[in-house]
């Protein structure tokens, strides 16, 4: 591999001006595409396997006109302190304002308080519910202005009116820290480089990258039915790996210069050893984020894909765009070690100053003179942040997690106030009797049990449908929809829904978006020991090839789920018990999102990965070319550890820029994804990797010798190149050319 990615370098870096040409070639026309294309919506949302789902598409085949999936809105309104919503003013406004939205081209049907009984006991609290034809992915902004429009005419009549419900649903907005954290990325580069135009290249290339892939994403929205959450993530994704990947090929290029090398023959080999790393570490990513498909939760699938293709495209630019990139650079990119002019570049260095170690090779010695010490502090550290994970509890975001300045988060608090917590989260009961001999018997029975269950406040009688064989019953739970309790609920209805069966052959089913989201969690929960085996056992092997070796592939699992561990208890301790939540912007705890444990396995498994490939090639390309194995730790410290710190500081910072989100998702998932790169970077790859390589010694190197003749040679460290002549074979190739 090294040989063919040294002559794809090359020939890159020769053919700049094509190979420049083709990447904006193809950033114009997927431009072009998203341009042209539908806007994306909020995906539409289904949980094959789940009870809910069975629920939902038996409702579209019963209750055809119903529009079970379509959206819904609560227009909730509050009269003045010491009045009533049943004074004749406020009934007149509240009627004035159900009649214009049932006005509405995509609306199937509005409410009136005063007719379902929608008023609080005491009268102060009122709600009128929208429902549309459409899903919320559908709704046209027309539909939402409408809504606001209704919801600003009332306000001027003196009341008070927020507006709740998935019709409301909005691209999430990142805010301008993520524009700090590019910023960050940038000030990182140049110091790493000394240099102002090597620090723009990765910056560049990765912009490009992710250009790209969004604007793909964006093109093909309508068509694959990807939400705004997909793009988001993506570009999270795509633009932190792209600045590493192109900051480990152009330090690499920049180390070779400082051997002496020519810039053409410097770009070959930086592509041949640097990019082979970046070719595994990506694929660690690619597998970690298309094995999400495993849970079998189409949104999940979709925004692993969208992502892992991302990340591909970051990858090839880094291989083609960034030689390219250098070719154009000529001498104004330096050797490893100088810098420009306008940084303090020029001066000559003390002979002292020049050669004292680096860092690097300072932090190594040490961990490698008391490696027990360094393991121990490591493990122990990192098993203390993990412990708030044994809390863990699990759901999905509702109107209840807005922030409190938000229409939402009003309506929400104003509906648990005047009809209890419950209310934001009924239960939908499904009754299909039509394997029953007496359906209304059953509809009855199915009532009267529920009434007799724990934390049920309201049962509605049951409404069947024309047929009369299927009929739906709303339950309001004394809890709100976050709650263990409303969980234990829609158990206890479920063992209470095989009871029926037994003795009316009518099956009960519960659904709604709080039946929904436990069982989302439920699903997600499942499914993460076989996606664990899956991903963490296809990487194993990968690294097996890439290092040929046992022990250390398996150390790099081992140090992963350790960081991966603290790392939940980092956002168990402020998501969900509130530590620090003020200075990260969360106004609402609760529990975790439901795929933050999956989805943090698998983004974080790729990207712990990368840096295991990046500094420990370092280290077997020392060991392989004879030197003791603790002396190759130093030197892969010495030439890697500056670049992997720029890195993961780089890593750390595009996704800190995420906690801005007006998304509570993404705000989790930024927080998540940059505490866990300092976790692995910074704790379990550059203290207790090296640590227990020092510890293993040659060990760690082992490989049975059947199992080394049958692994492929895949040749990351690049031994092939050093067999090659400077003037041989490839300078008369060059010559031929």
């Amino acid at each position: 591999m090294a040989t063919f990615l040294y002559r794809l370098g090359r020939l890159a870096f020769r053919r700049r001006h094509f190979v420049a040409l083709i990447w904006v070639a193809l950033l114009t026309l997927a431009g072009v595409g998203a341009a042209s294309a539908p806007a994306a919506g909020n995906s539409s949302f289904s949980i094959p396997g789940t009870e809910a789902q069975k629920a939902f598409d038996l409702l579209e085949q019963r209750f055809p006109g119903m529009s079970a999936d379509g959206a819904t809105a609560r227009v909730v309104f509050k009269a003045p302190d010491g009045e009533k919503m049943t004074d004749a003013a406020h009934k007149a406004t509240v009627e004035k304002t159900v009649k214009e939205l049932s006005d509405g081209s995509e609306v199937a049907s509005v409410a009136d308080p005063y007719e379902g009984n929608a008023v609080s006991k005491d009268g102060s609290i009122a709600y009128a519910s929208v429902s549309y034809k459409v899903s919320g992915m559908e709704l046209e902004d027309s539909s939402r202005d409408a809504l606001d429009t209704a919801a600003d005419e009332a306000r001027d009549a003196g009341l008070t009116v927020e507006i709740g419900g998935d019709a409301l649903q909005t691209t999430p907005e990142t805010g301008a820290t993520e524009i700090i954290g590019i910023a960050i990325a940038a000030v990182v580069l140049v110091i790493t480089f000394g240099s102002l135009l090597a620090a723009g290249l990765p910056l560049l290339t990765a912009v490009i990258g992710v250009g790209i892939g969004v604007s793909t994403i964006a093109a093909l929205a309508a068509a694959l039915d990807l939400g705004s959450t997909t793009s988001t993530l993506a570009s999270m994704i795509g633009l932190a790996v792209g600045i590493d990947y192109a900051l480990f090929i152009v330090s690499r290029y920049r180390a070779e210069l400082a051997e002496g090398r020519s810039r053409e023959d410097a770009a070959g080999r930086a592509v041949g050893t640097a990019g082979s790393a970046v070719v595994f570490a990506g694929l660690t990513v690619v597998i970690a984020l298309v094995g999400l498909s495993v849970v079998n939760i189409p949104m999940l699938t979709k925004m692993g894909v969208a992502a892992a293709g991302t990340v591909v495209i970051a990858v090839l630019i880094a291989l083609t765009m960034i030689p390219a990139l250098l070719g154009f650079a000529g001498r104004r990119v330096r050797p490893a070690g100088e810098k420009s002019k306008l940084l303090g570049g020029g001066r000559a260095k003390s002979a002292a100053k020049a050669a004292k170690p680096n860092m690097g090779t300072r932090w190594a010695s040490f961990v490698v003179r008391r490696p027990v010490a360094v393991l121990l502090l490591g493990v122990l550290g990192l098993g203390a942040a993990a412990v708030p994970a044994a809390s863990l509890e699990l759901g999905l975001p509702d109107d209840g997690a807005q922030p409190t300045s938000t229409t939402q988060r009003k309506a929400y608090d104003l509906l648990s106030e005047g009809f209890g917590p419950g209310f934001n989260g009924p239960l939908l009961i499904v009754v299909d009797a039509k394997g029953s001999d007496d359906a209304k018997a059953a509809f009855t029975e199915v009532g009267d049990e529920i009434k007799g269950l724990k934390n049920v406040v309201t049962v509605t009688p049951a409404a069947p449908n024309k047929a009369g064989d299927t009929a739906t019953i709303t339950v309001i739970p004394d809890s709100k929809p976050s709650s263990a309790s409303t969980e234990e609920l829609v158990h206890a209805i479920r063992d209470k829904g095989s009871e029926i069966k037994a003795s009316t052959d009518a099956e009960v089913l519960v659904t709604g978006s709080t039946a929904m989201n436990i069982d989302v969690s439920q699903k997600l929960n499942d499914a993460l020991i076989p996606y664990l085996i899956l991903v963490v056992g296809l990487a194993f092997l990968l690294l097996i090839v890439v290092f040929r070796s046992i022990l250390v592939p398996l150390k790099a699992a081992l140090g992963f789920l350790l960081s991966v561990m603290a790392a939940l208890g980092a956002v168990v301790a402020v998501f969900q018990w509130g530590w620090l939540s003020g200075l990260m912007g969360v106004e609402e705890t609760g529990p975790v999102m439901s795929m933050m444990p999956i989805f943090m396995v698998g983004v974080v498994f790729g990207l712990a990965m990368d840096y295991e490939v990046f500094l420990v090639t370092r280290m077997r390309e020392a060991y392989v070319h004879g030197e003791k194995p603790s002396q190759a730790v130093v030197t892969g410290f010495r030439h890697g550890a500056r670049v992997v710190t720029a890195a993961a500081v780089i890593m750390m910072a595009v996704f800190a820029g995420f906690i801005g989100s007006s998304e509570s998702m993404i705000k989790m998932i930024g927080f998540g994804l940059a505490i866990a790169v300092f976790f692995d970077a910074f704790i379990v790859r550059m203290a207790i990797v090296p640590a227990v390589l020092a510890l293993l010694g040659k060990r760690a190197w082992w490989l049975p010798k059947w199992l080394d003749r049958a692994l492929p040679n895949v040749d990351v460290e690049g031994e092939g190149l050093r067999t090659r002549s400077d003037a041989g074979d490839e300078d008369r190739e060059l010559v031929r050319a």
